[in-house]
């Protein structure tokens, strides 16, 4: 399998945990949106050398993965892959910053390097929470319940036109690297000019597909508006699991966990 193929494979795959009927399958997409965007704005608001702080949140994708039925794994993993995109925001953090903050043994700590690694699991656990509300939701009912929760249509509309044209585009892709394997006999590497041309033709064939689907999108009544049939009823579970988790993160936000986990450990 090739690199192409395995991210049509994954993104497939994300696409089919969201079929499943678990416990967080039944929830309302508004109330798992919410929850996502309170988890979110919970772990961006601790200060970047609170690691404990921030670490304590981690409880919150495990939890959701298991209510899910979804392996905590998948999710680990398929969170590395933007692990380097995060990381560049903070790399320079531990060259500019380079005062003491912890020693252990003779290797000394910086604030830098505390940032740093506050940075990248801040990210990471963003796009985990993010990934589990895909998972266990589905792209098309969470853009359905940012329709109904008063997000204009245009911008639902262009989610959903996103989320489709990335297999529209990795499909062409799949199809040209298969045509090029087989009209390259043997040949792994190719030189920047060819990659150059492969990446253009991509690019154009690519337009002229997703012009074929839009016209044949007009001749069937779209008006801009993307028609979502899907029903949503808002329960007592959805007002307690939202209740409960925004409890939770206010917990976690304004508990002194650090000084908590001092005082349990001297004991």
């Amino acid at each position: 399998m090739t690199a192409i193929e395995r991210a049509l494979y994954e993104l497939n795959e994300i696409d089919g945990y969201a079929c499943g009927s678990s416990l967080m399958h039944r929830l309302d997409p508004r109330a798992k949106t919410i929850v996502t965007l309170l988890y979110i704005a919970t772990v961006l608001s601790f200060r970047l050398d609170s690691l404990t702080g921030i670490m304590s949140l981690w409880i919150f994708p495990i939890l959701l993965s298991a209510l899910g039925g979804i392996s905590y794994n998948r999710v680990f993993v398929k969170s590395l892959y933007v692990l380097p995109f995060i990381a560049l925001i903070g790399i320079f953090n531990p060259i500019f910053d380079r005062r003491p903050a912890l020693t252990a043994g003779h290797v000394v700590i910086t604030v830098g390097w505390l940032q740093f690694i506050s940075i990248c699991l801040r990210g990471m656990l963003a796009v985990q929470a993010s990934l589990i509300l895909v998972m266990t939701t589905g792209f098309m009912k969470i853009c359905h319940g940012l329709r109904r929760m008063g997000l204009p249509a245009v911008f639902t509309t262009q989610l959903l036109m996103v989320h489709r044209y990335l297999s529209v585009l990795l499909k062409e892709a799949a199809s040209m690297d298969c045509a090029r394997r087989s009209r390259g006999y043997g040949r792994r590497h190719y030189t920047p000019r060819l990659w150059g041309i492969f990446i253009g033709q991509l690019l154009v064939r690519t337009v002229a597909r997703a012009g074929r689907i839009h016209m044949a999108m007009l001749s069937r009544g779209f008006d801009g508006n993307a028609a979502i049939r899907s029903t949503m009823r808002w329960s007592a579970a959805d007002t307690i699991f939202l209740t409960a988790c925004a409890a939770a993160f206010a917990i976690a936000r304004l508990a002194d966990l650090s000084r908590l986990f001092n005082i349990l450990t001297l004991r």
